[in-house]
């Protein structure tokens, strides 16, 4: 029993805090620098959208009065039913508009498929409907292409309101965490995957996407690791995004990643496998969080059956963790209480998330794209 509380341990251990250090340690030897120029090819934005009335127009706005000469933007509506369509008909008379508007949801990635053939710049950027894409991130998104040997780059999504700063609590503590293992991937390598509120790609790079596919923010970027160009990560071009849009929605967004964690090794099993040049990296920021609810599990029950001071340490250890989780579920931590509850809360949440995706990958239940 002893052997499966360490084991585990180390599981654990090496997902959220071993990876960091490798990254880190492999940074200071191999540190990969993207040359940047002030180079402006020709963009096109590709936007996929369903049922966005209440934030399209404000978006729009938003790509229209960018600090970029935008050669196209393509919204494709897959299956509009409320006012998308009609407000997306009232900018028909801008040049730069290309809108198709499907009678029939098929999901993202059949919009995206619809999308791409459309696209003539040189660069592609992808964004959604609801974050709000500060006036010069085309611009140093752009910049990073003078590399040849960068074919994708992913922006920042930053969790909060653009005038108050970041928020740093809950999820956004997990985002924080996140940036920090794309910034040294990046730095280092490629990333395992972009952020789909902000990321862009040459056009040549960019494939069909697989049906059904959730995670298409991970599944393009990775076929441009395949065919031997960088994915990286520029903080530089930011996103803004609400930091809270409910428990019950953010849980029902993290559910949909890892599932689409598990459904990316079956629609691409050559991830796992030598051809993929960022394997390691891959199993480690992706595959490893799969594994961590398990492995916490198993701690546990090693924890309360093993006798000796250490193990009862520990047991009161993890205790406190998912006790401090129900403070913040209930909203009774305060002060700098409240701080340690929420991460204690983002981290149970996480490993929630990560068992149900594992259970709608066992009985073939599958996450729907959302709103």
């Amino acid at each position: 029993m002893q052997w499966v509380f360490w084991i585990s341990a180390a599981v654990i251990a090496y997902t959220y805090v071993g990876y960091l250090c490798v990254l880190r340690l492999r940074l200071l030897w191999q540190a990969r620098p993207v040359l940047r120029g002030t180079q402006t090819p020709p963009v096109s934005v590709v936007m996929v959208v369903r049922n966005e009335e209440a934030v399209l127009e404000a978006k729009l706005q938003n790509l229209m009065t960018l600090d970029y000469p935008l050669h196209q933007i393509i919204v494709v509506s897959d299956g509009s039913t409320d006012r998308t369509d009609a407000i997306l008909h009232e900018h028909a008379g801008d040049s730069r508009l290309h809108v198709l508007c499907k009678q029939i949801s098929e999901g993202k990635a059949a919009g995206l498929n619809d999308a791409l053939p459309l696209a003539e710049g040189e660069i592609v950027v992808f964004t959604d409907a609801r974050q709000t894409v500060e006036p010069a991130a085309i611009r140093l998104l752009v910049e990073n292409f003078s590399d040849p040997e960068v074919g994708c780059v992913s922006g920042e999504l930053m969790l909060g309101d653009p005038s108050e700063g970041e928020n740093g609590q809950g999820l956004g503590l997990y985002w924080r965490i996140e940036k920090m293992v794309r910034e040294m991937e990046s730095a280092s390598g490629s990333v395992m995957g972009a952020t789909g509120a902000l990321y862009a790609a040459r056009r040549e790079l960019l494939t069909e996407v697989p049906p059904g596919t959730l995670l298409d923010d991970v599944y393009l970027p990775m076929q441009v690791v395949r065919q031997g160009k960088r994915v990286i990560f520029d903080g530089r071009a930011r996103a803004w995004d609400r930091a809270n849009l409910g428990m019950e929605r953010e849980f029902a967004r993290k559910v949909r990643t890892l599932s689409g964690n598990y459904q990316l090794v079956q629609l691409a099993p050559w991830l796992l496998r030598r051809e993929n040049p960022a394997r390691f990296e891959f199993i480690s920021h992706k595959l490893l969080r799969l594994v961590c609810p398990f492995a916490l599990a198993a701690m546990l029950m090693a924890s309360f059956l093993l006798p000796q001071p250490i193990y009862r340490l520990a047991l009161m250890a993890q205790l406190l963790l998912y006790a401090m989780s129900l403070l913040a579920a209930w909203s009774v931590a305060i002060g700098p209480l409240r701080r340690v509850a929420d991460a204690a809360l983002t981290f149970v949440i996480l490993n929630a998330a990560a068992l149900v995706a594992f259970s709608n990958f066992v009985t073939g239940r599958k996450a729907a794209w959302t709103r």
